[in-house]
Order: C-alpha cells, then sequence, then structure tokens
C-alpha cells in the first residue's frame, strides 16, 4: 500500500503579462474541479526538451493550446549536454512574447525539475542503438525513468498530470510509477493518442469522409508494432464504420500500417515523428485537462484496473473518457475472439517487457 503523500502548496506568483481574455465555460468548469482558479499559472515540466518533440510542443503549450487563458510556467529539465540547446529554446519563446507564459526555467536537477509541477510531459528516453536488444534497452530507460518518478512523488504538486511520450512509453510510465511511492496510480500515463489519430486518418483517408465524422476508434494494448488498433465500435457519421470497410484491408493494410508508421516515418522523412508526437501529447493532455466530447472518447495507456481482463496494474491502453478532469475506462464494450486474440498478444509482451525490467533489477 502506497503511503499518502504530503501536501505541498504551490506559489501562484505570476510573472506574465496581462492577461485580459475573458475565460470561457470549459474553463471555468474545469478549474472549479480541480479547486483552482482560471488565473493561476500552471507549471509544466517537459523533459528532454531540446529534442524535436520537445522543441514541437513547447510553443504549442506557451501559447494556451492545453491550459486556455491560464498563465503557464514552463521548465526545460535537460541532460547538461542538453542544456546549452534548451537555453536557445528558452530564447526563442521569449522572443515569441506569448501573453500566457510566464516564467521559462532550465534544470538538470530532476528533483528540482518537477518541483510544483502540475503537469508533466515525459518526453526525453534513449533512442534504440543499432544492433541493441530491446532489455537493453529498457534498462536504459529505466535509470532515466525511475529517479523521474520518484522525484515526481516527492516534489510535484499533488494534482500533477504525467505523460510519458518517450519509448518505450508503456514500460517507461510503469517504471516511473513503480518509482513513485505515494502518488495515485491515476497520475501516470503514457502516450497512445498518436496511435489513435493515426488510425482516424487512415480510416478517413480510405472512406473520403472528414476525421469530425468518425467516432469510437480505439487502440488497445503497447506502444508498438503489436498494438491493436480497433474498428469493431468506431461510428461513422453515426454508423458502424466495419459495414463500410473490407476486412481484408482492415486486417492486412489498416492494422499493420498504423503500428508501423513510425517506421513508415522514418523511412520517408529520414527521421522520427516529432510534430505528429507533440500534437497527440497535446490532444492527450488537453482532453484531461478540458475533458472528451460526450459522445467520443480517445486510446490512453494507463494502469489497468482488471477491465476487460487486462491483468491489475499493467500500463495498458484502452478506450478512455476524461470526466471531471480524470481519465475513466469506457465499459461494457464487447470484446469477440479476435480481438481478445489481439488483446492477449499485448498482454503478453508488455508483461515480457516488466519481466526484462524486473531481471535488470530496475523495481
Amino acid at each position: 500500500m502506497r503511503p499518502e503523500r504530503r501536501k505541498r502548496t504551490v506559489s501562484t506568483a505570476n510573472n506574465t503579462g496581462n492577461n485580459s481574455a475573458q475565460t470561457s465555460e470549459t474553463l471555468k468548469n474545469t478549474a472549479a474541479s480541480t479547486g483552482t482558479r482560471s488565473t493561476d499559472p500552471v507549471n509544466v515540466t517537459v523533459t528532454g526538451a531540446a529534442g524535436q518533440i520537445g522543441y514541437s510542443l513547447l510553443f504549442r503549450l506557451a501559447a494556451g493550446e492545453v491550459f486556455g487563458d491560464r498563465p503557464v510556467n514552463l521548465t526545460l529539465l535537460e541532460t547538461e549536454k542538453g542544456a546549452q540547446v534548451a537555453k536557445g529554446v528558452a530564447m526563442e519563446l521569449a522572443d515569441c512574447a506569448f501573453p500566457r507564459l510566464g516564467k521559462v526555467t532550465i534544470t538538470s536537477d530532476v528533483n528540482e525539475g518537477f518541483e510544483g509541477a502540475n503537469a508533466a510531459l515525459l518526453v526525453g528516453a534513449k533512442p534504440r542503438g543499432q544492433g541493441e536488444e530491446r532489455a537493453d534497452l529498457l534498462a536504459a530507460n529505466g535509470r532515466i525513468f525511475a529517479p523521474q518518478g520518484k522525484a515526481i512523488a516527492e516534489h510535484a504538486a499533488d494534482d500533477v498530470r504525467v505523460l510519458v511520450v518517450g519509448n518505450p512509453a508503456n514500460t517507461n510510465a510503469a517504471i516511473a510509477a513503480a518509482h513513485a511511492e505515494g502518488l495515485a496510480p491515476n497520475r501516470m500515463t503514457a502516450l497512445t493518442r498518436l496511435d489513435h489519430n493515426r488510425a482516424l486518418a487512415q480510416v478517413a483517408e480510405k472512406l473520403n469522409v472528414p476525421l469530425t465524422s468518425l467516432r469510437h476508434m480505439t487502440v488497445w494494448g503497447n506502444h508498438s508494432a503489436t498494438q491493436f488498433p480497433d474498428v469493431t465500435e468506431l461510428l461513422v457519421d453515426g454508423e458502424r464504420a466495419a459495414e463500410r470497410l473490407d476486412s481484408a484491408w482492415v486486417n492486412n493494410d489498416f492494422i499493420p500500417r498504423v503500428a508501423k508508421r513510425g517506421s513508415e516515418i522514418i523511412e520517408v522523412r529520414g527521421r522520427s515523428s516529432a510534430a505528429s508526437a507533440a500534437s497527440a501529447a497535446l490532444d492527450h493532455m488537453r482532453d484531461w485537462v478540458h475533458g472528451t466530447p460526450e459522445d467520443d472518447w480517445v486510446s490512453v495507456a494507463l494502469p489497468s484496473d482488471g477491465s476487460y481482463g487486462i491483468p491489475e496494474g499493467l500500463l495498458f491502453s484502452f478506450p478512455c473518457r476524461s470526466v471531471n478532469g480524470e481519465w475513466e475506462i469506457v465499459q461494457g464494450l464487447e470484446i469477440g475472439a479476435a480481438q481478445r486474440e489481439m488483446i492477449d498478444k499485448n498482454v503478453a509482451e508488455l508483461q515480457e517487457e516488466w519481466e526484462a525490467v524486473r531481471s535488470a533489477g530496475l523495481v
């Protein structure tokens, strides 16, 4: 059992310029549900801030895309090697003169980096080297995410929302959670919104329909090539998409293409996804804060509560809704035999990854 986290007071000093924009009703409701005022600054920590994904998301954070009219204080947590680049990013942020941007702090100290954080986007991770075994990659990232999880539990605000973006995201988040003693399990999530968005885009292109006509896409499992983008519940203008999608296309084209889209982009672009990953991370955090539409859901990797037979505690992607600032797993979906087989493959892969972490002595 986790001990109760100590309460901490977070400074609400506002270093931003004048903010005369009218607060929206959505932001008022969100602030009320979290016990904050819409004018209180939100403290956001971004790790790996000097990287491509960090660069792609920081300016949109500062512009108010996630927290709306609330002022934003940014902490850029980087390695000592990356701190110089982060300094240049901070200079650019200042030059944008964002009216809602407060102070920008650059640090390589993990405890300072998460002090008072209301939101943390853990982007920085060790990429897989040529010829490197997955177990070695997991061990290397464990040495990054274990101390970050501990620091979040000890120094972040009690309402902190954590999103792990750096891969392997599910297991990195699980490592951080294992070391975040006292942190409520529902505060730790991993990014599968990118896979969710990719899946929507593929179906919209196939059916030649606007993205706004699609609802109830689901990505189950791991953010890996094993993931299961599931169109069983998908609706197009309120009607079952499965009736308009050829099963051969779904199984032979759609599922593998979504699962391997990252590799496809690397092959074409010469670099991994950055802007799309950043956009998905912002989508995830914005929906977590402000809520999802009542008639839709999104995909979120979070610790299982046992729903759909997924082992409790396994960090797994589910269909989720955000209600009053909290993620809730969508209940009552029927799971067929083919779906169960795909889901079970993801369970097995994530359990195998976790066993590699345990064998390395990281938890």
